[in-house]
């Protein structure tokens, strides 16, 4: 993002038993089609979808931290929703994971 953007960030939490196997697949499955990343001393997973969308996952206690940055509202939302999607089918057994989100808000940036 440049400075002149707006960016839209919604911070969600994936309640979970096995945070760090799913963030760790993920960045497996979606390395076919971004440069992702995963950190197993932190838990964290880094997902850039594009120049103006990122998410960044790091495995909690009970679950995944998310952070989703977006350059417009719209995109948050549907992006909160293929993180949904992809996460539910990686914890299949344990599908469909409850989902907390609060509103993407606009960092003034």
């Amino acid at each position: 993002m440049t400075r002149n953007e707006t960016a839209f960030i919604a911070q969600g939490f994936a309640k979970c038993a096995k945070p760090e196997r799913y963030i760790q697949q993920l960045a497996s499955h979606w390395s076919h089609k971004m440069a992702t990343s995963y950190d197993e001393g932190d838990g964290m997973g880094v997902f850039p979808f594009s120049d103006t969308e990122t998410a960044v996952m790091t495995a909690r206690p009970g679950g995944i931290a998310i952070t989703l940055t977006t350059g417009e509202h719209e995109r948050n939302v549907h992006m909160r929703g293929v993180i949904e999607r992809h996460l539910d089918r990686f914890a299949f057994r344990e599908a469909p994971l409850t989902y907390e989100w609060n509103e993407p808000e606009d960092s003034g940036q």
